[in-house]
């Protein structure tokens, strides 16, 4: 279901509508709209002043503010397994493919601008870094890897294929080893991200980039935690179990 929160017109400052959503900063981004310091024209005057149309800037703002809520009583471990495998893929996949790189953007351009009042902020693109560098080869694995491998015995053991144990015992994948390492990492890196900006809170002296890029993080940090949860706590147990009874443990 979607949800319209923020009201915007064309008379709105810039900076209101960022500070009402953060995710209108994206759209404003995109038509090279100030929305920082300089961002205290209406958002008419700031169309103009760009060459742009304000009705469409307008459409695209209202398209991005648009709430998806997804309701807590659904029940995962429901699932089919190899629809939750391909939720995770065209959702939490797919959102951290868009996320990632509009984030890394953001952040270095607030830190190369805010790095001497806020000397953390160097700590903290550091620690982002290495879950963008990583992040790319993790979700390829599942997809190309792990995804596929957990499907095709799973439909071998529903199947009762008299191939099913052969299968598992030649192509077995380490999915335990895996849930321990990369999801600890991962966790590492979420947990230095909210220390290093305690819990996502800007203070009084923030500008509307700095609380931008927080709530992004904040974003990143809630979509990961349940992307892994999804996976330690549903897909991958369930796989392991299959693989066990498939071996005769």
């Amino acid at each position: 279901m979607t949800e319209q929160i923020l009201k915007i017109d064309e008379q709105t400052p810039v900076t209101e509508i960022v500070n009402g959503d953060y995710r209108t900063a994206d759209v404003l981004l995109k038509y090279n709209i100030d929305f920082c310091c300089g961002g205290r024209w209406p958002l008419q005057v700031a169309c103009e002043a760009r060459g742009v149309s304000t009705d469409m800037v307008i459409q695209d703002l209202e398209t991005a503010t648009r709430r998806i809520l997804i309701s807590p009583t659904l029940n995962f471990n429901n699932w089919p397994i190899d629809f939750l495998a391909d939720y995770l893929v065209h959702v939490h996949h797919a959102y951290m493919k868009e996320a990632l790189p509009s984030l890394h953007d953001h952040l270095t351009k607030f830190v190369a601008g805010h790095r001497k009042k806020f000397p953390y902020l160097d700590e903290l693109q550091l620690q982002f870094m290495k879950l963008y560098k990583q992040m790319p080869a993790h979700l390829k694995q599942e997809e190309e890897v792990l995804f596929p491998y957990v499907k095709r015995i799973n439909r071998a053991y529903n199947g009762k294929e008299p191939y099913a144990e052969l299968l598992v015992r030649t192509l077995r994948k380490p999915i335990a080893a895996r849930m321990e390492e990369e999801h600890q990492q991962t966790e590492e890196l979420l947990g230095n991200f909210r220390r290093l900006t305690n819990n996502y809170t800007a203070g009084e002296e923030a500008c509307v980039s700095h609380r931008v890029t927080f709530l992004k993080l904040q974003e990143l940090d809630q979509d990961l935690v349940q992307h892994m949860r999804l996976e330690n706590e549903i897909l991958f147990p369930r796989a392991i179990a299959i693989e066990n009874i498939l071996l005769g443990k």
